[in-house]
C-alpha cells in the first residue's frame, strides 16, 4: 500500500510540475505577444498611413491661398509672321487673341500693349501680407491678388529677394483675413505626405498631394539652393503657392519644377520654410535681405583633399583665397584652412556654408572652427554685410600652353620653373602672385587627370609656400617617405586661387 501511495504522490507531483511549465511557457507566450503587439503599435504610429481624405485639411487651408496676377506694358518685338513667340508669362487668353486678330486682319504695325502673368501666394498675416516668389511679380508695373471668393485686391511690393526668389506683398482691407503658420522644413523627413495649393494655368484653387522626394537639392538656381524635392503635382501658375505638411503649417514655397514638357513629371521644387521665414521676416522688417559676409572663397573637400589635408573624413569648405580687409581676413583666417564648424553649426560640406553664413546677423561675433596644418584652432569672426556682387564659388579653369620642360617632378607629373621676369611675362602672371610656375604637364599623369596645365603657378605644398621647383620636389619627397599617397597643392589660374589633391605617381 505503501508503494502505490508514493507511487500516486510521484505521479502527481509530476504533472503538476508539467501544468506549471506549461504556466510558465504560457506566461512567456502572453508576454511575447504584448511586447510584439506594443512593438507594432510604435511602428505603426512612426510610419503614419496616408489619411483617408485630405478634404477636412483641403478645406480648412484653401482660403489662405491666392492667385497673384501680374501686368506690365510689353514693347512690341520683331517677329516672323505667323510665327507669334509664346509668352513668358501665362496670360494664355490675351496671347491667343492677339495670336487670331494678326491672323485675321493682316500684320498692322505694333504698339506697346499691355501683358500680364498669373502665379500663387499665401497669407501669412490676417493684416495682408502675402508670400509669393520673386519671379512672379518681376517687372510689373502692377499686382493684385484674388482672394478664393473671388475679391481682387490690389497689392504693394513690400520687398522681394532674387537671390532666393521670395517676395512679400501687402493688400489693404476692412476684413481680417486667414492666415497660415509656418512648420519647420527640417523636421519634415522623405517620405512625409504633403499638400500643394494653388494656381495652375490660371486654375485657381487647386489641391494636390504626394510626398517629400528628396531634401537640399541644389538645381543651381541660385547660390543659396537647398530645395525640398516633391511629387505632388505642380505646374505653371504654381509658383509662390504654399506646400503643407499634414498639420497644416507650411514647410515650404513652391518654386521650380523639372519638365521636358512644361507640364508636371512629378518632381517639384520648394523653398523649404527655415529659409523662407527667415528672408519673408526681413523684407516685411527692412523691405530688402541683408546677408552676412565672411569674405572667403571656397571650394569642396573631395576625399582625395582630405586625405592630403590629412581629415579624417571629406567634411567642410576648403579656403581657397580671403578678401582682403574682409572680415575672414581680420579674424586671421588663412588659405588652406578648412572650415569645419560655423557658429557652434557643422559644416558638412562646402556649398551649406553660404546659408550658414547668410543666415547669421550682420556685425554679429561668431566661433569658426578651422582645420590647420593638422590641428584645429577657433577664430572669432565680426561677420560684415554681404556685398550684391559677392558670391562664394569656385573659378572656371582655363587651360593655357607652353612647351618649355626645365624641370621635372615626377611624382606630380609635372614641369616647373620660377616665377621671374621672363615666365610671367610668358604665361601672363601678376607680379602679386608667387610661386612655381608649371610649363609642362606629363600626358595621362595624375597632373593631368585634374586639369593642371602649363602657366599654372602652383602657391602652396600641403600649405608650405613654395618659390623654387626643388622646394616642391623637396616637399613631395617627404610626404612620399611618410607614407602619404596624396599631397595638396594650392594653384593660381586665370585669377583665382583653388586647392588640387594630387596623387603621387609611383
Amino acid at each position: 500500500m505503501n508503494i502505490r501511495a508514493d507511487q500516486r504522490h510521484n505521479r502527481t507531483k509530476a504533472l503538476a510540475q508539467t501544468l506549471s511549465s506549461r504556466q510558465v511557457a504560457q506566461q512567456w507566450l502572453v508576454g511575447i505577444a504584448v511586447v510584439i503587439g506594443i512593438m507594432s503599435m510604435a511602428l505603426t504610429a512612426k510610419a503614419r498611413s496616408a489619411p483617408d481624405s485630405f478634404a477636412d485639411l483641403a478645406e480648412e487651408l484653401l482660403p489662405t491661398v491666392v492667385n497673384v496676377i501680374t501686368s506690365q506694358t510689353i514693347e512690341p518685338t520683331t517677329e516672323t509672321e505667323g510665327q507669334p513667340q509664346v509668352p513668358q508669362g501665362e496670360n494664355f487668353e490675351e496671347f491667343f487673341r492677339d495670336f487670331f486678330e494678326r491672323r485675321g486682319g493682316g500684320r498692322q504695325p505694333e504698339q506697346p500693349r499691355r501683358g500680364g502673368a498669373q502665379g500663387s501666394g499665401f497669407i501669412i498675416d490676417s493684416a495682408g501680407l502675402i508670400v509669393t516668389n520673386h519671379h512672379v511679380i518681376e517687372g510689373a508695373d502692377e499686382v493684385a491678388v484674388r482672394l478664393q471668393d473671388g475679391t481682387i485686391l490690389e497689392a504693394k511690393i513690400m520687398g522681394t529677394d532674387e537671390k532666393t526668389d521670395l517676395a512679400l506683398l501687402k493688400v489693404e482691407t476692412d476684413i481680417k483675413l486667414p492666415e497660415t503658420s509656418w512648420g519647420s522644413s527640417d523636421e519634415s523627413r522623405i517620405g512625409d505626405w504633403v499638400l500643394a495649393i494653388g494656381n495652375p494655368f490660371g486654375l485657381g484653387g487647386s489641391v494636390s498631394a504626394g510626398i517629400i522626394s528628396a531634401h537640399s537639392r541644389d538645381i543651381g538656381s541660385g547660390p543659396y539652393d537647398s530645395f525640398i524635392q516633391t511629387d505632388a503635382a505642380i505646374n505653371r501658375g504654381n509658383s509662390g503657392g504654399p506646400l503643407f505638411n499634414m498639420d497644416g503649417e507650411v514647410i515650404g514655397v513652391n518654386s521650380a519644377i523639372y519638365s521636358p514638357s512644361g507640364g508636371s513629371v512629378g518632381i517639384g521644387f520648394s523653398i523649404p520654410s527655415v529659409m523662407a521665414r527667415h528672408i519673408i521676416e526681413q523684407l516685411e522688417k527692412n523691405g530688402e535681405v541683408k546677408r552676412g559676409w565672411l569674405g572667403v572663397q571656397i571650394q569642396t573637400v573631395t576625399e582625395e583633399l582630405a586625405e592630403g589635408l590629412r581629415l579624417a573624413e571629406p567634411s567642410g569648405a576648403l579656403v581657397s583665397s580671403v578678401s582682403k580687409g574682409g572680415p575672414a581676413e581680420k579674424a586671421g583666417v588663412k588659405v588652406g584652412d578648412v572650415i569645419l564648424e560655423f557658429n557652434g553649426r557643422k559644416v558638412p560640406e562646402m556649398r551649406k556654408l553660404p546659408r550658414m553664413v547668410a543666415e547669421t546677423s550682420i556685425g554679429r561675433e561668431v566661433d569658426v572652427v578651422v582645420w590647420r596644418k593638422g590641428k584645429k584652432k577657433t577664430v572669432s569672426v565680426d561677420l560684415g554685410q554681404l556685398p550684391d556682387d559677392v558670391v562664394a564659388s569656385v573659378a572656371p579653369e582655363k587651360p593655357k600652353k607652353d612647351e618649355r620642360k626645365p624641370s621635372k617632378v615626377a611624382d606630380l607629373g609635372l614641369y616647373l620653373g620660377k616665377l621671374d621676369s621672363e615666365t610671367r611675362q610668358r604665361f601672363s602672371v601678376n607680379d602679386s602672385v608667387n610661386g612655381v610656375v608649371i610649363t609642362d604637364v606629363v600626358p595621362n599623369s595624375s597632373a593631368a587627370q585634374k586639369s593642371l596645365r602649363p602657366g599654372d603657378v602652383i602657391v602652396e605644398v600641403d600649405q608650405e609656400e613654395v618659390t623654387d621647383p626643388g622646394q616642391v620636389a623637396s616637399l613631395v619627397g617627404k610626404a612620399k617617405e611618410a607614407g602619404f599617397r596624396v599631397v595638396t597643392l594650392l594653384v593660381f589660374k586665370q585669377g583665382e586661387y583653388s586647392w588640387v589633391a594630387i596623387k603621387l605617381d609611383s
